[in-house]
């Protein structure tokens, strides 16, 4: 197929465009414009399937830059989105702008293009707090933040093409997704990069919360099945590891694999307002497994476990580790 990935300078979307390379499919990575002429993590592919793909450098919030994006693809896989939640607190307006009018462009072009299939990246954190455990899509949306608030805004806005146009759009909803290249806005590199760096005292916020990590080749694989199968359309579908485990134990983890002892220091900024920190996220993935016979390979405590070393082996890598500013809080 003809593919468009939005957000494939991304985490997340730059390891689906090198997937979607290796699967043969003819790519087209949509990439946030810069007058810099810097693709994101698409400038650090694998070798393998570096050529292999098309660019295009744009804004998902033009309407017209993505409509004539979108011209002549079979489908679009949506990841292009502002995900930070303590930068949501202070700029909520570009939260609305990017995430929830940027999904209203993708899907007007696609219902006006005759697009085959839309693929919308939602949040486990449009659930908010667990109320019931393991969480399926039925759970009740929370938004807790403006963040949330913002994808809640946007998965609606995707699946209301779906209910009033028939515009053949599936919902895809990871969890907290890991692994190499991810920011350090992000937990798990915040712990590794910290260590990495000398740091035996980690400034972390709260480490009461649990989350359902999904290393990231899981979660591609989760999109690759979507964009396989018909049985998704209209649909939400978890993609998680069905397994918790709490902020703190995970920086326990990380340091014994690293060979070191750390002390967690509770800094006041990387708080979250009290009921805006979301407790509990722990996914139930049998719909993924009924409708697109997608499984994590990561699950549990030992997947957990293969995933962090593979993480903590990328992100220890020097000329990976320099890419990263440690010594600051990155919201």
């Amino acid at each position: 197929m003809k593919v468009l990935v939005t957000g494939a300078d991304g985490f997340i979307g730059s390891h689906l465009t090198e997937a979607l390379v290796r699967a043969g499919h003819e790519t087209t990575a949509f990439v946030l414009y810069n007058s810099f002429g810097t693709w994101g993590w698409l400038d650090h592919c694998i070798p393998e399937v570096k050529g292999g793909f098309e660019v295009w450098a744009g804004d998902v919030r033009d309407p017209n830059g993505v409509r004539t994006a979108m011209k002549n693809c079979d489908a679009v896989l949506h990841l292009a989105a502002l995900v930070a939640i303590p930068y949501s607190y202070h700029s909520p307006d570009t939260y609305v702008d990017t995430n929830i009018k940027g999904t209203l462009n993708i899907v007007q072009a696609a219902r006006d293009l005759g697009v085959s299939k839309v693929v919308h990246t939602s949040t486990s954190e449009v659930y908010g707090t667990a109320q019931t455990v393991p969480m399926t899509e039925s759970h009740p949306l929370q938004g807790q933040s403006p963040y949330s608030a913002s994808k809640i805004g946007a998965d609606q806005i995707a699946l209301s093409f779906y209910k009033s146009f028939e515009t053949p759009v599936a919902v895809l909803r990871p969890f907290n997704t890991y692994g190499p290249r991810q920011s350090a806005r992000a937990v798990i590199p915040t712990i590794i990069t910290q260590i990495a760096n000398g740091q035996r005292t980690i400034k972390l916020g709260s480490t009461r919360p649990t989350r359902d990590f999904s290393f990231v080749s899981d979660t591609v694989a989760g999109f690759m099945a979507q964009l396989d199968s018909d049985k998704g359309i209209g649909e939400v579908i978890n993609v998680g590891s069905g397994f918790d485990i709490s902020i703190g134990r995970t920086a326990q983890l990380i340091a014994e694999a690293m060979g070191e002892e750390i002390e967690i220091m509770t800094e006041e900024e990387r708080l979250r307002p009290k009921d805006s920190e979301v407790e509990r996220l722990l996914a139930s993935t049998d719909k993924a497994q009924e409708l697109l016979g997608w499984r994590p390979r990561y699950g549990g405590l030992d997947g957990f476990s293969r995933g962090l070393r593979k993480t903590i082996d990328w992100f220890s890598t020097d000329d990976n580790l320099k890419l990263y500013k440690s010594d600051i809080y990155n919201i």
